[in-house]
């Protein structure tokens, strides 16, 4: 049983090996099609990431400012 598995595999692989490297080829307006669709993808990508690095800025901001206010508010404390 395995000899014959064996045998279906490899007559598989030297069919598709065989065949022509024409049919493999793409035309041009699929490699267009395919290069837009993989420049949309990085663009959405890159969006995303802008979004969350924004994100992250604006929470580190909010941080800070939480920190000066608490800083403000206890030395008002201390000198009072």
């Amino acid at each position: 049983m395995k000899r014959i598995a064996a045998f279906v595999l490899l007559a598989v692989l030297i069919l598709a090996g065989a065949i022509p490297t024409q049919a493999q080829r793409i035309s041009p307006q699929q490699n267009a099609r395919r290069s837009k669709k993989e420049i949309k993808h990085q663009q959405k990508l890159l969006k995303k990431a802008n979004k969350k690095q924004a994100k992250a800025m604006k929470k580190y901001a909010k941080q800070q400012r939480k920190a000066t206010a608490r800083a403000n508010k206890n030395l008002k404390r201390r000198k009072g």
